[in-house]
């Protein structure tokens, strides 16, 4: 009873899985429960869900029983092991003396005696001779902890997986050196070595088993399970430990055996039989193990998806319990017979994760709605024992071929008539599934969690058979599901006992309450199915398996289970384990299953067969005898006969009329809009995605991809061998103008050429693609794109193939794109693109999941992101409007069809479903059709749904004033039964003059759309075509053409449907092989864009604005998704909503929801009505009367009056009257449709009418079917499966198989959730799935690498049909893709320079003397001494520095006025765009392969390999040591001097004056940056022209090391840290101060060698990190008088202007020579004097040993190299600026000044302050500034310096004096600069006075007399800075300052520092 009670239990558990398959989910508190537990499973770090169960199911005295019964187990298996270790183990362990090795011998550890290697990892890769019976174990030694032994085994003495049947003793050899025979452990022990402390005991010792992998190599397997330790299965050749995410970290390797080694089978002696059956089943190839991948070289995206929300990734999810079985641990004792033994055993231990891939034909195997009822459809299995003979006739007799599953043990022979069965492992292998399950907890050391049993197994297959109902059919994940939960439910203690990580102080064991024995079963199982009807037949045997199948044929012969779909044969000896199988003899259950099992080609071949031969004649003769007034033929000949003038003169008046109306301009239809290609919002972010996606791949630091190297953008799109497709592809490709954007093609395109682009994969493309790879090999610089559209098509392996190999398409995308020229190329992208990605995403995938791109949802949080005004209606929302509380289902069946269909495969049973159904769906049009053309007859033998669309069709080109219709799509997936489809109604079209109303177009996937020339002219009237050759190619071009399109092909190949659109028939599409990606595609086809702004009529969208519990995640988005009514500004208020009871026309359509009229609202009331339905032999009728009424009273409130009374005028040709109550009956459906229903217009005619056709207001259809998704007709099966939904609130078909060509990794597996995300779904898939043999990416394997992803390869996924009228979403979007990227490659390639023209060009000395010729190469030393120095700056940087004077000079006040405010100092400044040339200096973001080795990739040095040395020197002016740092990369080494014995550095490297290289720079390079690791021009590789340089980054302390990061071969030299807050003028000053001490050191150094001191090359260049390119003026002076010249200016390498400056003559007498700065506004005049004396900037050559004695000033931040200029000229040294040559120099936003931010030293938060609050009075209470005293001072000065000289305020001609330093007054103040140095250059002052005093930290050489020479004027002002105020009086007296200026006590200020930061001093004072 207690076995019982717990199957009750597992009962009404599968009570609720059964409801929930059909719709019917029970919100039990089971249910909710369950529900929970799966979610927190998902979401749990731990091992297992929470205990959930415990509160159904496990009361509190429960547990505290099962936990002493636990305890009493233990204690009852501890005294056993002490009875078999004897009674001292009972006593303290007593220390184990060895026996003594044998004299001589070898005793090191690891090796035995005979000193042979044993180790594991020494041995791994040798061969090893295993004796027959033996296995390769491994033995852990305790001094070797990272060590196994290998050692062979007799498998006799090894435990099975439960932990048993091992016998005592043990016998071994040793795999070293080949000694055999050892009887004893302990023997054996000293043999290998262990040296044990201990008794030796085999169960301590002997741990693992070995196996080996795919590549031959011995690794470690699973442990071995002694002593009941937890079932574990042993890794065989397929078995994997695919169903973990991560490895166990002592398994890291792939896991397998050789092939060599027989599988270990627990039972040796088991029988044969069953041996060859399993190993016939089940041999299947090794799969890889999937670890925890790398992707590009990060960690796994959603890692803690992985780890946490998918829990159960690492855990099993379907398990039962097995009985406490095996043999006795002694000899001596008893074994009861009871106790099933462990013959299947052997069969566990196959491969766990591949329930169907069984080998047939071409290895296929399709599958059921799931993966499910997959099975070869091929000759009886392997069999053993007795055979059984199969009964002749049975298939006549029958009805059907019954369907044999095997189920547990072995499965006898059959013969005879074995034609007429069909046998399936599939039910075994979901069986050995889940015997498998609890190896995941193994790794978690669980011990006492067994497998279900098997017993159990078959009682909940038992249970679940009865609650399928009579149209359902078995699916294995359903019943994988409920082997999980069961299994769950009978270990909640173990489970929380290992969740709550409870010390297992008693280790509790399973409750064996739960227990059902062999004996039980059959009496259970009968129990169960008595409840059922004679559903599911029980036959119990008392021998084997043939006993009861002989029987089963027995009563199936005798018409005894005629009632009965399912036979469960069970045999249940008490000596051995069961025997099982499950017969299917339900007709229709057995018809789907058989049908299941054929593969795409055989499904086509077997058709065609019927077609051929002529079976399908029969079918047709049934038919003629249907219709009591004769053939259908000979009635349509009739009506032609009598009917051909007058139909064809007023069915096609419709047709005509709009013509006529158009000509006269009475009444066109405006609704046919021919739209420009637009980018759509949503394809520009996907666009965007796409490029971001690109830029990560090439900013990774993989070097995958180059951006940088690539100039153009060139591709190819490969399409499926549909000729629609191809041609649609072409016209979005021909008017998106990408080609000419690009620049791929001209001005005038032909379609010859755009055909270059687009490629279809059929057996011409190999030549195409030929072109394609030969033109990427010739262009490196360009980039490839490869799109692979549709790509979810053809995935099938070049190497495998389950079509004839007459179709040379199939594997072509493997051949193609998984080519090795493809993988291998540099400048090829491959970018799938798809709507169903799931085949895509497997675990041995191509593509990174960090490169899957998914559509972007259009709503987030409400708010409309892309603002669409057209709303998406996608599966989920055709799903929503099944549900009640909507008014219209989208989705529907037709029960009148399938129940007539499924009298007919009873009546034809050897006839495919697929010829039934075709020839009765055509029966139903044919009917239809004659119905509406006045055959009233004839509407009895068609149904609701066909004659609702067939009236609509025919009358919709009459309700529009142009002829405007729907589209009907019949799909017919088998070509030549759609021919036959075809053929046939177009016969019975043609037979009622309907040729001109609408037309049938036959779409073959083969070949191109052909259409009557009547409607070709109607199309090009429409369309405004003048072409008169035109032809529509595509589906889209057929917009608006009323037609029936017989849509055929096996699969939709990316065929896109126009708005006009309506209904989408579906009725044919193989319901019995569907897996996801099949049905979402069929779907698909109806997919729609509806206008969200149409206020009348609504679409039907989802009604819940928070969550959508029903979404299907197929296609949703990476955000929640928010659904609007019509408009986004409307929302309707959630509601509880359970599903509609039926959505098949006879029970709607009484309803609201089946009339015509309410289907749509163009179309006149329905011609069938309640009575004239019920008549119908075809139609069942679910609705009542009552219910018609209680429909009308709640609607009728609603109705307008006036659309009660509305009537059209214009009635069509009567031709049937309708009594009275009918009428009546139309008026209420007709008035609660039009009401109720979204669709209908408020003026649809609702009054009763007497006649079949009414006319309604003229309303185009096609406009109105824009505006509304279309109606899906389903098969009820499939219909089911959609509109059902799982335990997680999922649909179904979300869990159903992904794809044919891939397979569940394992029957273990959660889940998927209502929640996931594209990207969850993508981690999902990826972990769950693999791909089988036949598909391409079956041999991508984790092989030990993590590189299995192709670095440049990407996948776009989004919904289908993502379509706006004519425009493609994702084929819109990769395009501009395409733009967007080409767009960025040109962007790549070019920089913002600084484009401005020379400032104060007006003040500059205009004379007529030129001291050089225009073509002079370099400057005359003598010539240029008479040079004069121009004092005004001319660099446009500069222009908001104060003007310095050089003499008395009338300047226009307004001409400095304009000047410019802070923050708009860069953004204002003039920039044009420049494309790189190939002399340019690059950021750290270009890294082409030319300089990969200047960049630090060089393999002869490893990457960051560089040494830090330090260099010290002291400066007199500093009055301390200055220590220095370099970092000196390997590479560069050779540039320095190290002494010898402790590689001190010495000097930097300095070359000759008289050296001369072509491929040598002598000058060092110094560039001084701060901010500008990533975006500074470091890379002068290619603008030196690969010549060798030296170049040292001038880098402060603080940023050395992200700077050595990004530049690991560039030498630094590291400011001291004091310097951290300096600005550019201190690190000029150590520049030069540095080079100067290290040219000391070099001619120390050379002179040793007898070298003169002034031979040693004194230059260095000093260049600013922004500079980009260098560019020289070549002068032609060819001209007849030497002032005439022509002068062009070109880029050119900075190694051929170092060259040629460091070539002057004379050079070493230049102190500084410099270039203009380029402006595209340069003239002649500028150039004509090809040298200048005047200021340098930006990149200059610095002679420090002229220079020696001048020196930059280390406190400045800006200005400080005019300030060195003046100083370098006053001091009488030359200054040189080659105006031949120019430097541009790069706009740089991050960085250089801009990293100077002043801000509050008090206060965190960020305040703006101004310049004016830089200076305060000194021990004032100001807010103390965070910023250098220096820099306050500076910017204080330039921008409010007018408080200290107010007189100078353009005042130009009385100009400041500036002493010995030159600071930025601001643009309003004119300085005038003059040196205090002996003998230094100044201007002359006689005749000026100057209106104002600057002296600035004056030195001893600034005297008193030295001031007395100048004269101010009165009221001018004086400004002295001192270092400290003490400074400051010192100053005043020392100058004697007091005698000529007043001073007063408010006048002195001090920059706003804190006193630690050593503020700056001021005083001002007065002129007298």
């Amino acid at each position: 009873m207690l076995a019982f009670s717990l199957c009750f239990v597992s009962f009404s558990l599968l009570f609720e899985m059964g409801n929930s398959y059909a719709g019917q989910l029970k919100t039990t508190r089971f249910e909710e429960v369950l529900h929970n537990s799966i979610e927190a499973s998902l979401r749990s770090n731990n091992l297992v869900p929470r205990p959930i169960f415990s509160q159904l199911y496990l009361e509190a005295e429960q547990q505290l029983s099962s936990l002493e019964a636990g305890s009493r187990a233990d204690n009852e298996e501890e005294e056993e092991e002490e009875e078999e270790e004897g009674s001292e183990s009972s006593s303290p362990p007593l220390s184990y003396q060895m026996k003594p090795p044998p004299e001589g011998c070898c005793t090191t550890d690891g090796f035995c005696q005979a000193g042979k290697d044993l180790r594991l990892v020494s041995i791994s890769n040798e061969h090893i001779e295993v004796p027959s019976g033996f296995l390769l174990v491994g033995a852990k030694s305790p001094n070797l902890p990272d060590h196994l032994l290998v050692c062979a085994v007799d498998k006799r003495f090894l435990p099975d997986d439960n932990g048993r049947n091992a016998l005592l003793g043990f016998s071994g050899n040793c795999v070293g050196c080949g000694k055999k025979g050892f009887c004893y452990f302990t023997e054996f022990s000293n043999h290998i070595n262990l040296k044990l402390t201990t008794q030796p005991k085999k169960q301590k010792h002997l741990k693992y088993y070995l196996v080996r992998n795919a590549q031959g190599t011995l690794t470690k397997g699973s442990v071995i399970c002694w002593k009941g330790a937890e079932f574990r299965g042993r890794q065989s050749s397929s078995s994997t430990c695919s169903s973990t995410l991560f490895q166990l970290p002592e398994s890291s390797g792939l896991s397998g055996s050789t092939s060599s080694e027989p599988p270990p089978a627990a039972n040796p002696s088991a029988p044969a039989g069953t041996q060859q059956t399993a190993a016939a089943i089940d041999h299947i190839p090794p799969t890889a193990v999937f670890g925890s991948a790398v992707y590009n070289g990060k960690e796994s995206p959603k890692q803690q998806l992985v780890k946490n929300n998918l829990s159960a990734l690492t855990r099993p999810s379907v398990l039962g319990t097995l009985t406490n079985s095996g043999p006795p641990k002694k000899r001596h004792k008893g074994w009861s017979p009871e106790s099933p033994s462990s013959t299947e055993t052997w069969n566990m231990q196959l491969n766990p994760q591949v329930p169907n891939r069984i080998k047939n034909d071409g290895g296929s195997l399709s599958s059921l709605p799931h993966s499910a009822l997959v099975g070869p459809a091929s000759s009886p299995m392997v069999g053993s024992g007795e055979p059984v003979s199969v009964p002749d006739n049975l298939l006549k007799i029958c009805k059907a071929k019954p369907v044999i599953f095997k189920g547990h043990g072995n499965f006898p022979y059959l013969c005879g008539n074995i034609s007429d069965v069909i046998v399936s492992p599939l039910l075994h292998t979901c069986y050995r599934n889940s015997q498998s399950l609890s190896r995941a907890y193994e790794q978690y050391g669980a011990s006492t969690i067994q497998p279900i049993s098997e017993e159990m197994q078959l009682l909940l297959t038992v249970y679940y058979l009865v609650q399928l109902a009579s149209d359902q059919v078995p699916l294995i994940e359903d019943l994988e599901q409920i082997f999980m939960r069961s299994w769950r439910e009978s270990h909640l203690s173990e489970i929380r006992q290992y969740q709550q990580a409870i010390p297992q102080t008693f280790p509790q064991v399973p409750s064996q309450i739960a227990a059902v024995t062999s004996a039980q079963l059959p009496w259970l199982a009968g129990l169960a199915a008595s409840s059922c009807n004679d559903s599911v037949h029980i036959i119990e045997c008392s021998y084997s398996l043939a006993e009861g199948l002989s029987e089963m044929f027995k009563l199936l012969i005798e018409g005894k289970l005629i009632k009965t779909n399912y036979v469960v044969i069970i045999c249940a000896n008490r000596n051995r384990a069961i025997d099982s199988c499950i017969v299917i003899t339900g007709k229709y259950q057995a018809r789907v299953l058989s049908e299941s099992m054929l593969t795409p080609s055989d499904y086509q071949k077997e058709v065609n067969y019927q077609l051929v031969t002529g079976k399908v004649e029969t079918l047709g003769s049934f038919f003629s005898t249907l219709c009591p007034e004769g053939d259908i033929d000979l009635l349509l000949e009739k009506f032609y006969q009598e009917n051909q003038g007058h139909i064809s003169s007023s069915l096609s008046a419709s047709v005509n009329k709009p013509t006529a109306l158009h000509e006269t301009g009475a009444a066109a239809c405006t609704s046919y809009e021919i739209e420009r290609h637009q980018i759509r919002p949503f394809q520009l972010a996907v666009a965007q995605k796409l490029l971001s996606h690109i830029c990560s791949i090439a900013d990774s630091s993989t070097q995958n991809l180059d951006l940088g190297s690539f100039e153009k953008i060139d591709f190819l799109i490969c399409v499926p061998p549909s000729e629609v497709t191809y041609q649609q592809t072409l016209f979005h490709l021909w008017h998106s103008g990408i080609l000419l954007e690009l620049g791929l093609e001209k001005e005038h395109l032909t379609k010859q050429r755009v055909e270059q682009y687009v490629m279809k994969l059929d057996a011409e493309a190999q030549i195409k693609f030929k072109v394609f790879l030969q033109n990427s090999m010739q262009n490196p610089h360009t980039l490839f794109v490869l799109i692979h559209d549709h790509a979810h098509w053809d995935l099938m392996s070049a190497m495998h193939s389950l079509y004839p190999q007459t179709e040379l398409s199939t594997g072509l995308v493997d051949r193609l794109l998984n080519c090795r020229e493809v993988k291998e190329a540099p400048n090829i992208v491959t970018l799938h693109v798809t709507s169903f990605p799931y085949a895509l995403q497997t675990q041995h995938t191509h593509i990174s999941p960090y490169n899957e791109i998914h559509w972007p949802s259009s709503y987030s949080n409400g708010v409309d992101l892309y603002h669409e005004n057209k709303k998406y209606f996608g599966l989920s929302e055709f799903i929503e409007s099944t549900l009640s509380g909507h008014s219209i289902p989208l989705l529907r069946y037709d029960s009148s069809f399938e129940a007539m269909v499924m009298a007919l495969g009873k009546r034809f049973p050897r006839l495919h479903s697929a010829v039934i159904r075709t020839f009765v769906l055509i029966q139903h049009y044919s009917a239809a059709m004659m119905a509406v053309c006045g055959l009233s007859q004839m509407k009895n033998y068609t149904s609701v749904e066909t004659l609702e669309i067939t009236q609509n069709l025919i009358n919709s080109s009459r309700q529009c004033p142009s002829g405007h219709g729907l589209m009907v799509v019949l799909r017919i997936p088998c070509t030549p039964l759609a021919a036959v489809a075809y053929e046939r109604l177009y016969n019975v079209r043609e037979r009622l003059a309907l040729e001109d109303n609408f037309e049938i177009i036959l779409g073959n996937p083969n070949s191109g759309i052909t259409i009557g020339k009547h409607f070709v002219e109607q199309l090009k009237v429409w369309q405004k075509i003048e072409d008169v050759d035109w032809r529509p190619q595509t589906y889209l071009e057929l917009e608006g053409l009323p037609c029936i399109l017989i849509f055929s092909g096996m699969d939709p190949q990316g065929e896109s449907l126009p708005r006009s659109l309506r209904y989408c028939d579906l009725r044919l599409i193989n319901s019995s092989s569907l897996v996801r990606t099949t049905l979402e595609q069929e779907l698909g086809l109806a997919a729609y864009f509806v206008s969200s702004e149409i206020h009348t009529e609504k679409p039907v969208v989802n009604d819940v604005l928070e969550s959508d519990p029903e979404k299907l995640s197929s296609t949703d988005n990476e955000d929640e998704e928010i659904a609007t009514e019509g408009s986004t500004s409307e929302k309707r208020s959630p509601m509880k909503r359970e599903r509609s009871c039926s959505h098949d026309s006879a029970s709607s359509s009484l309803s609201s929801k089946a009339s015509v009229t309410a289907f749509c609202s163009e179309s006149s009331p329905p011609l069938i009505a309640a009575g004239d339905t019920a008549k119908s032999p075809h139609q069942v009728l679910s609705n009542s009367a009552e219910e018609t009424t209680n429909n009308y009273e709640k609607q009728k409130q609603k109705v307008d009056k006036g659309a009660q009374t509305t009537i059209s005028k214009h009635l069509p040709l009567v031709t049937e009257q309708l009594d009275t109550k009918q009428n009546i009956k139309s008026a209420q459906i007709s008035i609660t449709s039009s009401s109720s229903s979204p669709f209908s217009s408020s003026s649809s005619s609702s009054a009763p009418a007497h006649n079949s056709f009414i006319l309604q207001t003229s309303q185009c259809s096609m406009t109105k079917a824009s505006k509304q998704p279309p109606i899906v007709f389903l098969p009820k099966l499939v219909y089911d499966i959609i509109t059902s939904t799982d335990s997680s609130g999922l649909p179904k078909s979300s869990s159903l198989l992904p794809y044919h060509s891939v397979m569940w990794a394992s029957s273990f597996r959660p889940l998927m959730s209502k929640m996931m995300t594209c990207t969850e779904q993508s981690l999902y898939y990826r972990q769950w799935t693999v791909p089988k043999p036949i598909h391409m990416d079956y041999n991508n394997r984790n092989e030990g690498r993590m590189d299995t992803f192709h670095p440049r390869r990407l996948l776009l996924s989004g919904p289908p049909q993502v379509c706006n009228k004519n425009k493609i979403g994702k084929t819109g979007a990769y395009l501009q893709f395409l733009s967007i990227l080409s767009r960025m490659l040109i962007r790549l390639t070019e920089v913002d320079v600084y484009d401005e023209e020379e400032i104060n060009i007006n003040i500059k000395e205009e004379s007529d003397q030129y001291y050089h010729q225009p073509g002079d190469m370099w400057p005359d030393l003598e010539t240029f001494k008479k040079m004069p120095f121009d004092y005004t700056i001319h660099d446009p940087k500069y222009e908001d520095a104060s003007l310095i004077c050089s003499k008395l000079q009338t300047i226009n006040s307004e001409d400095r006025s304009m000047s410019r405010r802070q923050e708009d100092m860069y953004t204002r400044r003039q920039t044009t765009r420049m494309r790189l040339s190939k002399y340019a200096a690059y950021n750290t973001y270009h890294h082409c392969e030319q300089c990969h080795q200047y960049m630090g990739f060089n393999p002869r040095y490893q990457l960051y390999e560089s040494t830090l040395h330090a260099f010290a020197f002291s400066y007199s002016m500093l009055g301390e040591e200055i220590q220095l740092h370099f970092i000196i990369p390997k590479s560069k080494e050779h540039h320095f001097v190290f002494s010898q014995p402790g590689r001190q550095l010495e000097s930097m490297r300095l070359p000759l004056v008289t050296d001369k290289s072509e491929d040598y720079i002598k000058s060092p390079t110094f560039t001084p940056t701060t901010g500008r690791h990533e975006h500074g021009l470091f890379n002068l590789y290619h603008a030196m022209d690969g010549a060798s340089h030296l170049h040292v980054l001038v880098v402060k302390e603080y940023e050395m090391a992200i700077y050595k990061k990004y530049w690991p071969n560039h030498i630094m030299l590291v400011l001291p840290s004091i310097f951290n807050s300096a600005g550019v003028g201190a690190a000029h000053f150590l520049i030069k101060e540095l080079s100067y001490h290290n040219l000391e050191l070099e001619r120390n150094r050379q002179e040793e060698l007898g070298i003169k001191p002034q031979d040693i090359w004194p230059f260095i260049v000093i260049s600013d990190d922004s500079c980009v390119m260098w560019n020289a003026v070549e002068v032609d002076c060819s001209g007849d008088r030497k002032s005439d010249y022509m002068w062009t200016e070109r880029n050119v390498s900075l190694k051929q202007i170092l060259q040629h400056i460091e070539a002057t003559p004379n050079v070493t007498h230049y102190a500084l020579i410099g270039m203009r700065k380029w402006s595209s506004k340069t003239n002649s005049a500028e150039i004509k004097e090809p040298f200048s004396c005047c200021h340098v900037h930006d990149f200059i050559m610095l002679n420090v040993d002229l220079t020696q004695n001048v020196q930059y000033n280390q406190n400045r931040f800006t200005c400080d190299d005019v300030d060195f200029n003046l100083r370098v000229h006053s001091a009488g040294l030359l200054i040189s600026r080659f105006n031949h040559f120019s430097v541009m120099k790069k706009q740089i936003a991050v960085g250089g000044q801009r990293s100077f931010h002043v801000k509050s030293k008090v206060s965190d938060t960020p305040v703006s302050i101004s310049p004016a609050q830089y200076i305060c009075a000194p021990d004032s209470k100001h807010t103390f500034l965070a910023a250098p005293a220096q820099l306050l001072l500076e910017k204080y000065l330039q921008y409010h310096s007018h408080r200290f000289f107010p007189l100078s305020v353009k005042n130009y001609s009385h100009p400041v004096l500036s002493v010995d330093c030159y600071l930025n007054l601001g643009p309003q103040i004119a300085v005038c600069y003059m040196s205090s140095r002996p003998h230094s250059l100044n201007i002359s002052s006689s005749g000026l006075t100057f209106s104002g005093l600057l002296l600035y930290l004056c030195d001893s050489f600034v005297v008193a007399s030295f001031l007395k020479k100048f004269h101010f004027l009165k009221g001018a002002t004086l400004c002295v800075i001192c270092q400290d105020r003490n400074s400051l009086r010192q100053t005043v007296v020392r100058l004697e300052l007091e005698d000529e200026w007043q001073f007063r006590l408010r006048d002195e200020f001090q920059t706003a520092n804190a006193k630690e930061d050593r503020p700056l001093f001021f005083l001002t004072g007065r002129h007298i």
